[in-house]
């Protein structure tokens, strides 16, 4: 699934970071605590005693790093990682600079590589919040020497990394670029996919023509509107939606299209769409994280749906709100056995059933989003 694939790729850029982070912090001061003394021309200037115990602080709270991170890489959140690094590396770094140098008259001499590594590198996650925090936190923590420890010396690693950040950004930007040109390119396929396979729905089933495409349009409205669904994940949700229906390619179309009342034999057969479907879809990249929407969009609140008979938040978020555009639709367009219900009695019919058929909390939220829905009808009877 894509969020696996994702996960993966964070858990990958992850680990290469920490490499990268804990070879140079710890040959960085290797060099400076057994090379550098070595050096005849800078003896007057060796590191004294206070600098090496606080050196020696700042490793052993860099190596309890580590089992943090593998604990929250065995909790699949390898994303937090690379914040808590940086954070406890820059405030560290903070501490110790100030504890050494205020009130002294030694000229400023600290800064790590580990810092250039940080800036540099800071592009492979593809993260602006992330490259923003590394930036403007190696700033603010010169800045915050710079006001305890009054040395014009501390404007060179400001300068520097400056300069390396806009290099840094460039990178990123470029990165950013290109991969909203694959998503985009990706999308449009997976678009066009997806509305072929409705399209052959359709043909099936010309009672159902435009349905799935109001669906999706519905359900991305009060999606939006709950404000619980994340944006990242909406592109999915709409896809899934489109496939909500694609199980009753299995059903035959004496079932689907007649237009008397269902026998319960019949009616057994109606409710496989959901399962079938959902087995459809199980492998697509880029739909089968709203696998949920597919399987579970003829669950009830009270329980009486199917194909499991989940109830109240048992049934995820995304299929309770494709619940309500589902039967909202529904209700409005014209099938095989019964003409479409007017507009004003599908909004009563769905406030009728708050607590029992649907969420009342989305409800509630779909009272506040009619208006767009009217809007969302009315625009694609006059697109076809």
């Amino acid at each position: 699934m894509k969020n696996i694939s994702l996960l993966q790729e964070e858990k990958k850029a992850t680990v290469l970071f920490l490499w990268l982070f804990y070879i140079v912090f710890f040959l960085y001061d290797i060099f400076y605590f057994k090379v550098f003394p070595l050096l005849p021309w800078i003896a007057d200037v060796l590191p004294d005693a206070v600098w090496y115990y606080l050196s020696f602080i700042k490793h052993l709270v860099i190596i309890c790093l580590i089992p943090v991170a593998i604990y929250y890489f065995k909790k699949g959140k390898p994303e937090k990682v690379k914040y808590i690094v940086v954070i406890t590396f820059l405030v560290t770094n903070l501490v110790t600079d100030i504890y050494y140098y205020f009130g002294s008259t030694d000229s400023y001499a600290s800064g790590n590589l580990v810092e250039l590594v940080i800036i540099l590198f800071a592009p492979i996650f593809i993260n602006k919040r992330f490259f923003y925090l590394v930036t403007w936190g190696l700033i603010l923590k010169y800045i915050l020497v710079g006001i305890f420890v009054p040395d014009p010396i501390i404007l060179f690693p400001v300068i520097l990394n400056i300069v390396l950040a806009i290099i840094a950004y460039i990178l990123l930007h470029r990165i950013l670029i290109y991969v909203k040109a694959l998503k985009d390119s990706y999308n449009k396929q997976l678009e066009g996919i997806v509305k072929g396979v409705i399209a052959t729905l359709e043909l099936k089933d010309p009672y159902t023509r435009g349905h799935s495409e109001r669906v999706a349009e519905y359900a991305m409205s009060l999606a939006k509107a709950t404000g619980k669904v994340k944006e990242s994940e909406l592109n999915s949700f709409y896809y899934a939606c489109l496939l909500h229906d694609i199980g009753k390619v299995n059903i035959p179309d004496a079932i689907l299209t007649k237009s008397g009342k269902l026998v319960d034999e019949e009616y057994e057969i109606v409710k496989t769409h959901p399962v079938v479907g959902a087995k459809a879809i199980e492998d697509v990249e880029g739909i089968a994280d709203n696998i949920a929407v597919v399987y579970h969009h003829h669950e009830r609140w009270d329980g009486k749906g199917y194909p499991d008979g989940l109830a109240g938040e048992e049934i995820p978020l995304v299929a309770r709100i494709t619940a309500i555009a589902d039967a909202f639709d529904a209700m409005t367009s014209t099938r095989s056995y019964r003409p479409a219900l007017p507009f004003e009695e599908a909004y009563k019919r769905i406030i009728d059933g708050s607590g029992s058929q649907f969420d009342p909390t989305l409800v509630e939220v779909f009272t506040q989003v009619y208006p767009d829905w009217m809007t969302i009808s009315k625009q694609y009877c006059k697109d076809h």
